[in-house]
């Protein structure tokens, strides 16, 4: 096993293989789905593993204590506001100014009439 070292004597910090992790240790995503965040505390251990989508790299995922971790925290009424305002940017193309109905991609940087409209002109 590869990357199989618990004691963290080669890596630093206890590392595991892929799905070989011990119970009661988590992602972040993980602890995200579960309700939870790590609240301030350390790393208790990392995943290795080499991935085949990306040109066989070794790819880390930082472990957590669930036991350790805490609740998320709910979203106040300014949070959701400011949420909304940025989103509602998102929609607005900057060449025409109006709210074109869905986020404007980044890769057009302008709504699709817009973009239509220049690549016509060009």
């Amino acid at each position: 096993m590869k990357f199989y070292d618990p004691t963290g004597a080669h890596y630093g910090i206890p590392t595991y293989p892929w799905r070989l992790a011990p119970d009661g240790l988590a992602t972040r995503r993980q602890l995200r789905a579960a309700g939870l965040r790590p609240g301030g505390q350390d790393i208790a251990a990392q995943l290795k593993w080499r991935s085949r989508r990306y040109g066989r790299r070794v790819r880390t995922a930082y472990l957590y204590r669930v036991d350790l971790a805490r609740p998320v925290r709910p979203m106040t009424a300014a949070k959701w506001g400011a949420l909304a305002k940025a989103n509602a940017a998102r929609r607005v193309c900057p060449q025409c100014r109006r709210d074109a109905g869905y986020t404007i991609s980044t890769s057009l940087g302008t709504c699709t009439a817009c973009a239509d409209g220049h690549q016509l002109a060009a």
